[in-house]
Parts: C-alpha cells; sequence; structure tokens
C-alpha cells in the first residue's frame, strides 16, 4: 500500500520550480506548433496556395506529434524524461528558427513534421514527468500550471504571429515566435530539476504496474483536478485488470477495456471541429466584406482565455451534473457557439469564437479525465498517450478537411461539418452512457 502525502500541505520551492520550468516548456511548446495558423492567409498567396493546401502548415505538424507521442513516451522511459523535455523544447525552437528560412512550401512541411515530432517529446511526458516530481497525490498544482502554460503559449503564439505578420510579413512573425519560444525553453533547460527515478515497474507512460499505484490515487487525482479534472469517483474496473494491476502483470498485457474508445472519439472530433474552425478563420476575417488585417482577424485568438477558464471549472461541471451531463453539455455549447459564427456581424461572430472555445476545452478536459479515471492501474500511461495521439490525429486530418471544405463551399457547409462531428461525438457519449452507469 503506497503511502500518499497529505494533499492539504503547502507547494514546496522545489514543486514551484518544476511548475514554472513545465509552464515554460508548455509554452514555448504549444506557441511553435500553432504560430502558422494566423498566417495562413500570407503563407497561401506567398506560394499560391488554397486554404487546405496551406492548412498544412498546421495538420502536418499536430499529426507528426501524434504519431511520434507514444515512441517518445517509450524514450523517455529509457533515457529519461527530463532529458526527452529537454531536448523536444530546444529541437522545437531551433526549427522555428529555420522556418522562414524554408525555400519552398514542401521544404517548410517538411520542417514542421520534424517540428511536431520534437513537440511530442514535451507532449507525450510532461504529465509523467510531473508525476515522478510531486507525486501521485497532490499533482493539481503543478498539472495545472502546465495546462495553463499550454493554453496561454497557443494563444500568445497565434496572436503574437498576427500582430508580427502585418509590419514583418509571415517570415518575420514565426522568426518572433521562435526566438520568445527559445528563450522559454532556456529557462526550461536551467531550471528544470532532474527527474526523480519512477517506481519500479514504471511504464513508459508514466504509471506503474506490480500495485505501486492503487486505485486510491486514482480517485484522489480524480477529486483535486489532475489531468483536467473529471470530478467524479473514477468507475469500477473489472476483475482482471485489478489483479493485472496487484500483480504485477505488464503494463502491455491490462486491457484498457471498449468504454475508453468513447472518450478518445470525443477528443478525436472535437479536436478536429475546433482546429477546423480555427483553421478557416483567418482566410474567412480576411476576406471581403470582413477584409481584417493580420493583426485584427488574430485577436479572435483571445478566445483561447475562455477556454483556460472554462477547462479549469469542468471539473466542478462535472462533479455537480455528472460525467456524462457535463461532457453532452460541452459539446452542445460547442455546437452553439459554432451556430453563432454564421452570423455577418463581427461581434458576433467574436462572441461565437468565445462560446465554441470555452465549449469545446471543457469537453476536453471532461475526455481526457475519463480515460484517466477509468483506465487501468496498470496501464494509465498508455491510455493517456491514446488519447493523445486520436487527440492530435483529429487535429491535422480535420484541420485540413475543414479548410478542404470552407474553400469548396464555404463557411456554412464547415459549420455542417463540424457540428456533425460534435453531435456525433454527444450521440457516442449518450450511447455508452447505459453501459457505464
Amino acid at each position: 500500500m503506497v503511502v500518499l502525502e497529505a494533499s492539504s500541505a503547502p507547494a514546496s520551492v522545489g514543486t514551484r520550480r518544476v511548475s514554472a520550468a513545465v509552464a515554460a516548456a508548455g509554452l514555448s511548446s504549444f506557441a511553435l506548433l500553432y504560430a502558422p495558423q494566423p498566417v495562413l492567409p500570407q503563407l497561401a498567396a506567398a506560394y499560391r496556395l488554397d486554404p487546405g493546401s496551406a492548412s498544412l502548415a498546421v495538420s502536418v505538424a499536430t499529426a507528426a506529434l501524434a504519431v511520434a507521442v507514444l515512441p517518445l513516451a517509450w524514450l523517455a522511459g529509457v533515457v529519461g524524461r527530463r532529458r526527452v523535455i529537454l531536448w523536444s523544447v530546444l529541437a522545437a525552437a531551433v526549427i522555428g528558427l529555420l522556418l522562414p528560412l524554408a525555400p519552398s512550401f514542401p521544404v517548410l512541411l517538411v520542417l514542421r513534421g520534424v517540428q511536431g515530432v520534437a513537440i511530442a517529446g514535451f507532449a507525450g511526458v510532461a504529465a509523467a514527468y510531473l508525476a515522478d516530481q510531486v507525486g501521485i497525490a497532490r499533482p493539481a498544482g503543478a498539472v495545472g500550471a502546465m495546462i495553463a502554460g499550454n493554453s496561454v503559449g497557443g494563444m500568445l503564439g497565434r496572436l503574437g504571429a498576427g500582430f508580427a505578420a502585418g509590419p514583418l510579413g509571415w517570415h518575420g512573425a514565426l522568426l518572433a515566435v521562435a526566438a520568445v519560444a527559445l528563450i522559454c525553453a532556456i529557462f526550461t533547460a536551467a531550471t528544470l530539476p532532474a527527474g526523480k527515478p519512477p517506481a519500479t515497474g514504471t511504464t513508459a507512460g508514466g504509471t506503474t504496474a506490480g500495485g505501486a499505484e492503487p486505485q486510491a490515487g486514482a480517485e484522489t487525482c480524480a477529486r483535486e483536478g489532475a489531468g483536467a479534472g473529471v470530478g467524479t469517483r473514477a468507475e469500477p474496473r473489472d476483475d482482471a485488470a485489478r489483479a493485472g494491476a496487484r500483480d504485477g502483470v505488464p503494463a502491455g498485457r491490462v486491457r484498457l477495456g471498449w468504454r475508453l474508445a468513447t472518450p478518445m472519439a470525443v477528443g478525436a472530433l472535437a479536436m478536429g471541429a475546433f482546429v477546423a474552425l480555427y483553421n478557416a478563420a483567418g482566410f474567412r476575417l480576411a476576406a471581403p466584406p470582413l477584409s481584417l488585417a493580420p493583426a485584427a482577424a488574430s485577436l479572435v485568438f483571445l478566445s483561447y482565455a475562455m477556454g483556460t477558464v472554462s477547462s479549469a471549472a469542468a471539473g466542478r461541471l462535472a462533479g455537480r451534473l455528472g460525467r456524462t451531463p457535463a461532457l453532452v453539455a460541452a459539446l452542445v455549447v460547442t455546437v452553439a457557439g459554432t451556430t453563432l459564427t454564421a452570423a455577418s456581424s463581427l461581434p458576433v461572430i467574436a462572441a461565437g469564437f468565445a462560446v465554441l472555445t470555452a465549449g469545446f476545452f471543457a469537453a476536453h478536459a471532461i475526455a481526457n479525465a475519463w480515460v484517466t479515471a477509468d483506465a487501468p492501474p496498470a496501464a494509465r500511461g498508455r491510455a493517456a498517450g491514446l488519447y493523445t495521439l486520436c487527440y492530435y490525429l483529429g487535429s491535422g486530418v480535420g484541420g485540413t478537411a475543414g479548410a478542404v471544405v470552407y474553400d469548396r463551399v464555404g463557411w456554412t457547409w464547415l459549420i455542417v461539418l463540424t457540428s456533425a462531428w460534435l453531435l456525433t461525438a454527444a450521440l457516442a457519449v449518450l450511447l455508452t452512457r447505459p453501459r457505464t452507469a
């Protein structure tokens, strides 16, 4: 039986240090990952591309991240999580500095693919590294700092590129974001503590086999909001999974169960819809009758602040309503916001993006925590890695598919497509409910 440290203990200096270092790494990584999004119209003009082809500058990186996240999580278990995180953030920033020098769009896509692989080192390892550093009973503050760094990085990277694109062009915009990301990466390299040795039987994903992570630890994490906070007690697992966790069965042999397919599908479909709308947003806002400059169009990314608030509130919402009603409600709110963006009024469009962003981040938080709460203890790392894979594959495939639809048939049909994805995800949640109750 593992003794859990009291959750009421104040955060130590070491915890604050690791939180700051990982937050800086998240800011650097996600600023780089989505920096091309606000300058997609400029990239399309420079390389004579349609919106669907230009969107590959985002989709290639996110798809590469999805494919690389599990292998890099395994590699981190061999060479050390701290080492993988440092190489990840430093390599991604250096590649970001090279992007403006790409002589052609295919070369830029190759660099973006390599950059996505580099970012996967942080995305797939950071949560497990935090669990090693601060323990399994009180990770909420450190995980919250990481999520804040991720969301703030995504927002600032988009805003910075959008504002810099006017005076500096897309080359200067990407260079400016990469320079800031490199500063954050250097800060991470200087402050990130050496990783503590994981407990015996730790998997690549950061969870432990052989009884090192009891069910009580999972329930404590769920109550405190770790992994975005489901806010409800984990549901009972089958006897075989419990026996595997107790008796030292390797994590790779523990079955995850069909129930986890639903939150993974939610992550893929919701993220695909979300990125599709934001990929096409720059083209729509720059086109008549709105005809906004890049800096003005990039203000739409301020909506990400709503995501930071809603993801933090998602755990409390799930605790009050239950997981299924809260997740369905979040998806329906996302559809409502998506529908608002069909208006011709700029304030209504902005309100629509704020609403859909709040709904999406709440849905993502609940689905992500569903995976953490329901996965067998010995296979939580593998489950989290699979969720990340689905999430970013949804971003890559959905983001480009949405841009193609927008280019061919317009914004209204893009709303129809993304709403269909979101409602399909809500239906899957409702169909799963009777079997998991």
